[in-house]
């Protein structure tokens, strides 16, 4: 296990997805008192989103992480009005949210092109400042990464979400029998054949007190928030973690999965979500699946099976539930089918709650 962990991570490199950074606009150019000049604004810190960046590759290219705009030019006899200093632009990865050590958010980078002012540069010298320039801002700046993906893989290790993924994308993540083989997020794409595109997220392998940081944790959890579609996916004949590890089954493992994500965050728990339930394929698959749907059917029935530290106050309600065979291919068309109608159903109530805002907002007004 170790040595397969330590190949991963030769392989892959460490995957990033926080990085501390100072970023500081130039200060603004002396005056010129005599004259009455101007000195220069300061240079300001922009962070730029740009798909082709990522964390590492900044902390790679940039080790001291520090990002400071040109000082803001002299006033002079040549040029009264100091020229404005360079600005510095930092390429980001889409997806970021940035804040402050302090915990004040400046705001979030989620599309390439976008971009968010981090830092400004300080006033040139003038009459107000007795012809003295201040300082631009500084800041210790957290960019955090948090994957977008339509649809993001929920699961514990070797479920067989890696394997899903290969399977109806053309993602190419790290399959193997022992549980970790998943250590950094890895997206694949989904094509249907009228051309339409979702991308699909398998994050690390969630284990018992994700919601705590054990494990991947926190890791793992973040990149949740922003997929669209949550897609659970369980061993039909349940799990265990290591021979120390309590067993699980099928039931088990939904409600601890359930319960994770409330006590991360309970919006997590009113994403659209299915269920996929793997290895049909194994003996007795059937009379299992058959004893899970009558479970899930009335989870409160059932409840009393369960530690009291395992029930869940919000059980996630799938909108469907689809049992498949990633070995062997079965139900794997319908579960492609169903993430698409659940995806674009929540798509038009987006769209008809933004009508329906618009009308209300024009009937305010006519009134």
């Amino acid at each position: 296990m170790v040595w397969a962990t330590r190949a991963l991570l030769r392989k892959y490199g460490r995957f990033m997805d926080d990085l501390r950074i100072y970023v500081k606009g130039g200060t603004g150019g002396m005056g010129y008192p005599r004259l009455g000049g101007e000195g220069g604004k300061g240079g300001d810190v922009w962070l730029v989103a740009n798909e082709k960046m990522t964390l590492k590759r900044i902390k790679d290219r940039y080790p001291n992480k520090r990002f400071i705009a040109e000082t803001g030019a002299n006033s002079s006899i040549a040029a009264l009005k100091g020229a404005t200093g360079k600005d510095c632009e930092v390429n980001v990865p889409p997806g970021i949210s940035v804040m402050t050590d302090d915990g004040n958010t400046f705001g979030e980078l989620n599309k390439p092109g976008e971009r968010l002012l981090v830092a400004r540069g300080g006033i040139g010298g003038c009459l107000v400042t007795n012809f003295l320039p201040s300082k631009g801002q500084a800041h210790m700046i957290h960019l955090d990464l948090k994957l977008i993906a339509d649809v993001g893989l929920v699961g514990f290790p070797n479920a067989g979400k890696s394997s899903l993924l290969t399977k109806i994308s053309h993602a190419t993540p790290e399959i193997a029998a022992y549980p970790f083989t998943t250590i950094k997020p890895e997206l694949g794409t989904v094509k249907y054949p009228d051309h339409k595109q979702i991308t699909v997220a398998d994050l690390p392998g969630l284990i018992e007190g994700a919601h705590a940081n054990r494990g991947r944790g926190h890791k793992f959890l973040k990149h949740v928030e922003r997929t669209k579609q949550l897609l659970f996916v369980v061993d039909v004949s349940g799990f265990q973690l290591s021979p120390l590890a309590p067993f699980r089954t099928a039931f088990e493992t939904v409600m601890l999965l359930s319960k994770e994500l409330e006590l991360y965050k309970e919006e997590l728990c009113s994403k659209p979500a299915l269920l996929a339930v793997n290895k049909m394929d194994l003996p007795s698959a059937k009379e299992k699946m058959d004893e899970l749907m009558e479970q899930l059917q009335k989870p409160e029935d059932h409840m009393h099976l369960l530690p009291v530290n395992m029930i869940p106050e919000l059980t996630v309600k799938f909108k469907d539930i689809i049992p498949i065979s990633v070995h062997s291919g079965e139900g794997l068309e319908e579960l492609i089918e169903c993430v698409r109608k659940v995806l674009d159903e929540e798509a038009e109530k987006k769209i008809e709650n933004y009508q329906r805002q618009q009308l209300q907002a024009l009937r305010q007004l006519e009134m």
